[in-house]
């Protein structure tokens, strides 16, 4: 299948890796259908989860245990019938990055994890009740300090 993306171009999709978001993203609800973009530099951990149905949306998504290896939290039943989750190992977790014009201020929300079961391909960006997180977590601060520790 072929996808026209803002950010790059004409690509070829693999149908199967299409995750449908069955609510949606908040604050873009009628977008139901998304794909994982692997950045073209290796190097950098970041990912794009490109919406299949409007080439303008993607958001820049990274795995957070990258830069948080203690982020824990517990999956409402609720959240694992709706995704049909059944083993954890099926589960991949990201955080939205929002990249400003000073990349050193980027940020990542961790109150609100995008939770995508690969084996029956279901996703849902999910609100955590836990207020030790925020929807602005400074990723290379944190990475900073980590780094000095060790």
């Amino acid at each position: 299948m072929k996808l026209i993306a803002k950010h790059f171009g004409e690509i070829e999709i693999d149908s199967n890796k299409i995750i449908n978001f069955i609510d949606g993203i908040p604050g873009f609800d009628d977008q139901k259908r998304f794909i994982i973009i692997d950045n073209l530099d290796t190097e950098v951990p970041f990912k794009w989860l490109q919406s299949i149905d409007e080439p303008e949306l993607a958001f820049v998504i990274i795995d957070p245990f990258i830069f948080k290896d203690d982020y824990e939290f517990d999956l409402p039943k609720h959240i694992t019938e709706k995704l049909k989750i059944k083993e954890e190992k099926d589960v991949l977790v990201y955080s939205i990055v929002v990249i400003p014009e000073d990349v050193t201020q980027m940020t990542a929300n961790l109150l609100g994890p995008v939770i995508i079961n690969t084996k029956e391909m279901l996703g849902k960006q999910i609100v955590l009740e836990d207020n030790s997180y925020t929807t602005k977590h400074y990723i290379l601060k944190n990475a900073k300090a980590k780094g000095k520790e060790e």
